[in-house]
């Protein structure tokens, strides 16, 4: 076992590996937000190479795969020793028809849902308690949807104020040992610090995506932790994509229709272009350069970081001990500003 840097999550007792390893695309294909077929084997491997490399946190979410993610980290992790074992991080809110699968799941976080939600969970994974259970998104009654994620429908919406007080309750319970909120403003989250703290947050932070800066700052300044989704940006910042790549993905690839993969790709691959020599210096590659600079910004405890293969682990696995010089910022910031790609701020 390999031992990497860690950091505290906020004023909770874990300390956790300065990257963890996000479980969505081994959820499979068959549902709305899949990344195509995954073999359980090796995803079982990857989450294997992933720990033996120091990494000591998964996050996953009940809809991933709708319950499958969730299956396969709990068979990944059932054959560790115990002194190996990974905090287990999973997700509530996200509500499908398992007589339709393609359909996109609603947000519901209504206190008998989440209820049926934790057991459902607890099953899935075989654990006893869950180590950080998060909130997967605002509660709007409306279907999951990328292009409108602040849609609202017709349907019983349940306020924050009781949502995160029934996230509360199960960590009285003990079923729970800390609570987080994913995908939510500021706003919401000094709402719910008014009720019970804040444990962590959970936002999407990348090169191309930057505007949760004023989350983690908000983060930083209430000892609560951040951890940040898709520091790779799906994929796009890892160096291995190009435009015949993005044409050529599945079509159940929920990627495929996406303005970072469509309308915006020609800026994002030049910006993969531009950090190439910066990662060169650094004998790394461009993923764990990407993921690197998330880590630098305050507020952030760890990136949560995607894999498929163990090969993929190898080539981020050395963000976690990456340390960018005040130069390498200088210079990743100017590759933004020249490509134009992303939005958000640039600098901290």
């Amino acid at each position: 076992m390999t031992s990497l840097p860690t950091r505290r999550l906020g004023s909770t007792d874990m300390h956790l590996s300065r990257i963890g390893f996000g479980a969505w695309a081994i959820g499979g294909a068959g549902w709305r937000y899949a990344w195509g077929a995954q073999d359980d084997a090796g995803s079982i491997a990857t989450i294997r190479r992933a720990v033996e490399a120091g990494v000591n946190w998964i996050d996953t979410a009940a809809v991933y795969g709708l319950g499958h993610s969730e299956e396969v980290v709990g068979k990944a992790i059932a054959g560790l020793p115990d002194a190996d074992r990974p905090f287990v991080f999973t997700k509530a809110g996200l509500v499908w028809d398992d007589n339709d699968r393609a359909a996109a799941p609603r947000r519901v976080m209504a206190a008998a849902s989440v209820r049926r939600e934790i057991e459902d969970s607890l099953r899935r994974l075989d654990v006893e308690r869950i180590d950080l259970y998060q909130v997967h998104w605002p509660d709007t009654g409306a279907s999951l949807d990328f292009s409108d994620p602040d849609g609202v429908s017709d349907a019983v919406v349940t306020p924050l104020a009781e949502y995160w007080q029934t996230m509360a309750d199960l960590v009285t319970e003990g079923k729970v040992r800390a609570i987080g909120l994913s995908n939510h403003d500021i706003g919401q989250l000094e709402l719910a610090e008014s009720i019970a703290h804040v444990d962590a947050i959970q936002p999407q932070f990348s090169l191309i995506k930057r505007a949760a800066a004023g989350e983690l700052a908000w983060a930083a300044a209430h000892h609560t932790g951040g951890i940040v989704y898709q520091p790779q940006h799906s994929g796009l910042l890892t160096g291995a994509f190009s435009a015949e790549r993005v044409a050529n993905l599945p079509d159940d690839d929920w990627r495929k229709g996406f303005p970072e993969f469509t309308t915006e790709l020609d800026r994002n691959l030049a910006l993969v272009e531009a950090l190439r020599p910066i990662a060169a210096a650094h004998r790394t590659t461009v993923g764990a350069l990407a993921i690197a600079w998330t880590l630098t910004w305050p507020g952030v405890t760890g990136a949560i970081v995607g894999a498929r293969t163990p090969e993929q682990v190898d080539g981020w696995i050395d963000a976690a001990t990456l340390e960018l010089t005040p130069a390498d910022l200088d210079a990743i910031t100017a590759a933004v500003r020249t490509t134009g790609a992303g939005e958000g701020p640039i600098t901290h």
